[in-house]
């Protein structure tokens, strides 16, 4: 009996929206309604003008893959990790790759940053081909492990250190 009042109850709703009669649910547990201001009326007397609709860009298959997931291998050819996440800069630049390198199933790897240029995607629209790192196995494992919410030390692949300017 209390299925068939729900389902009596979403029915009358439905048709009351879609007929543009707003729908009023359970009044008295929500107590009386507050009076509509002077701005809400101004909004409703506005004719609303239609959203434009939002811009498509369609991508080929043949032309773009996600990465996070991804296999990561030296230029020799060494398993470095995979990509886990993407660093982006305030403006929405992408900045540095997040590997997670190292261990056996998840045990004893961590997580290290590698500049996006250091990157190479080569073949990335096929899913068996790896991304190449221009570092070397020796470099990746010194490299300091990356941490949430902590200063970000990203891997360079042209040895220099430089910190990433930001307008304050």
């Amino acid at each position: 009996m209390r299925s068939g009042l729900k389902i009596t109850t979403a029915f009358l709703m439905w048709g009351a929206i879609s007929a543009g009669i707003p729908a009023v649910a359970d009044e008295a547990d929500k107590g009386p309604a507050p009076a509509p201001g002077p701005a809400a009326k101004a909004a409703t007397d506005a004719p609303k003008e239609p959203a434009p609709p939002p811009s498509v860009t369609v991508i080929g298959a043949a032309d773009a893959r996600g990465i996070l997931g991804r296999d990561v291998r030296s230029t020799a050819g060494e398993n470095m990790g995979r990509i886990v996440d993407v660093i982006v800069d305030r403006s929405g630049t992408v900045r540095a790759a997040v590997i997670d390198f190292g261990g056996f199933l998840g045990v004893g790897s961590r997580k290290i940053v590698v500049d996006w240029s250091a990157l190479h995607f080569g073949q990335v629209t096929n899913k068996k081909e790896s991304i190449t790192l221009e570092l070397t196995l020796e470099q990746v494992k010194a490299a300091p492990e990356y941490k949430e919410d902590a200063q970000i030390v990203v891997l360079g692949a042209s040895g220099t250190l430089q910190p990433l300017q930001f307008d304050h």
